[in-house]
């Protein structure tokens, strides 16, 4: 079984600046909680009991959030008692998501494991989370995962796209990934959306890529090292992804959520 989850958190949040002056853009409420809440909360509720966060500077009131706080006995604590022990280690300098990952191999082992993106939250529109939805494909194909969703042509540039072909409804073997392309060099438009079940074998891909796109490591080229010796698969999900990785993002998704509160 899939016990382990992996959050990068390390990214310097360029795009709310100056608010990221002061507090880590996984800090940044949607409501009443905090962006990284909702994320750990995805993956507890999915039954990943084993959570490892990867900060880097700046970002201790991520660790902050987490330790017991007197409040908590006292007020609404929305489920963080309930919460496993959660581990946290500092990426030294902010290279890119290839780059954090590699933080984890001794906390991941030889386990497959998942990878929640810090900033991106999901609402499933069944009684499964979403990442618990990719666990069961998962658990059925024995094969690394991620997860996509259609994206609008002008989007295009702003994700990582896959080229695949489809098995199923809902289902794609993937052959290479490109990132970020312009539209008109895109191979489909099924963007990466942030959920990965990946297996240990990927950081020896890890290990091999060179700087890349934005002068980062990017886990779209050790996942087209990875295709070309082994088996990677994309599939969708039911259920709404909210990006939280620009102000008008996080505004509409902040708006999103108060409308629902309501309703």
């Amino acid at each position: 079984m899939i016990k382990k989850a992996v959050i990068p958190a390390a990214g310097i949040g360029k795009r709310f600046y100056p608010l990221t002056r002061a507090m880590p853009k996984e800090m940044l409420p949607l409501l009443d909680k905090p962006v990284i809440h909702y994320v750990v909360e995805e993956a507890v509720k999915s039954g990943l009991d084993e959570i490892l966060i990867i900060v880097g500077h700046g970002k201790e009131a991520i660790i902050d959030y987490f330790d017991y706080n007197g409040l908590d006995e006292e007020m609404d604590n929305y489920g963080i008692r309930d919460f496993p022990s959660i581990y946290f280690i500092r990426q030294k300098e902010q290279l890119g998501l290839g780059d954090a990952l590699k933080y984890s191999e001794k906390f991941v082992g030889d386990d497959p494991f998942v990878v929640l993106l810090g900033d991106t939250v999901y609402v499933s529109s069944t009684k499964k989370t979403v990442t618990r939805q990719l666990i069961d494909v998962y658990d059925k194909l024995k094969s690394p995962l991620i997860a996509v969703e259609r994206v609008k042509r002008e989007k295009m540039k702003d994700y990582g796209i896959i080229s695949g072909e489809k098995i199923k409804k809902n289902l794609w073997k993937v052959d290479y990934l490109v990132e970020k392309p312009e539209p008109d060099k895109a191979p489909s438009d099924l963007g990466i959306t942030g959920i990965y079940i990946l297996d240990n074998k990927i950081f020896d891909y890890l290990n091999k890529i060179k700087i890349g796109k934005n002068n980062e490591y990017q886990l779209t080229d050790a996942l087209n090292l990875y295709v070309k010796e082994n088996d990677l698969h994309a599939s969708s999900f039911k259920g709404k992804r909210y990006d939280i990785g620009t102000k008008g993002l996080w505004y509409e998704a902040f708006m999103e959520f108060l409308k629902n509160r309501r309703s």
